[in-house]
């Protein structure tokens, strides 16, 4: 892990860029979100920037796959797996390096949002980061899984992952609640492993530590994570037999 974070402590800017797409739909999207909220409603930012926490992590690694991609390509990738390191190890400590840019990420985007009004529960907004960071992995194990899977024929991975990262995001309910919609969204929206971790952030950043939506959360990113972890780690095994 230490291994891969050298890059992105050498290169602090890779973590700004990956903050743009989450502000500028604080920048545009937000707004439309505050002037649809009731008068006596609380903050609108209370709901909308757990949502856009995770969306930070759900764009911030679904495309990690690709740099793998890219050292599978220029055979850094192939050196790695020479030396004494087992394929455990090497995946794990890839995978893992999604936590720290991810949470780094998210404490900014807060702190940016306090002055416009958003009050989160320190308690609760710093198990949120946990949670955050946890989702992080799994998203990021899943997308190296994926690269490896596909590794000969890249344009696949860019394919796949293009076809879910916009239904996924919807579903979740990360940008426009769903209780009002069709039966058959709400329906499958319960599937979507996010709308569970949205859930669980609304209710942490609130204060609310305690409540089903947050132990959901944390089983779905969870289990997304550990599937990641043995996907990818039988697509590396396979790649390398």
């Amino acid at each position: 892990m230490g291994r891969e974070l050298r890059p992105v402590a050498s290169d602090p800017f890779s973590i700004v860029v990956g903050m743009i797409q989450p502000l500028f739909f604080l920048l545009l999207f937000g707004p439309l979100v505050a002037a649809t909220a009731a008068p006596n409603q609380e903050s609108p930012w209370a709901w909308f920037v757990p949502g856009i926490l995770v969306m930070t992590s759900l764009f911030g690694t679904a495309a990690t796959g690709s740099n793998l991609q890219y050292d599978m390509q220029g055979g850094s990738h192939e050196r790695l797996l020479v030396t004494p390191l087992t394929r455990s190890a090497l995946f794990i400590g890839r995978s893992l390096k999604a936590f720290v840019p991810i949470v780094i990420q998210a404490v900014v985007i807060v702190l940016v949002m306090i002055p416009f009004g958003f009050r989160p529960s320190i308690p609760g907004g710093a198990i949120g980061l946990l949670l955050v960071g946890i989702l992080a992995v799994g998203i990021g194990s899943l997308s190296y899984a994926l690269a490896i899977a596909v590794r000969k024929q890249d344009w696949m991975f860019w394919t796949i992952q293009q076809t879910l990262l916009f239904p996924l995001m919807i579903l979740s309910g990360m940008l426009l609640p769903l209780d009002d919609g069709p039966p058959w969204i709400r329906v499958l929206s319960q599937f979507n492993p996010l709308t569970h971790v949205v859930n669980a952030e609304r209710d942490l950043f609130a204060g609310h530590l305690a409540t089903w939506n947050v132990g959901s959360g944390f089983l779905a990113a969870i289990a997304t994570a550990i599937l990641g972890f043995v996907l990818g780690l039988r697509a590396l095994q396979s790649s390398t037999s």
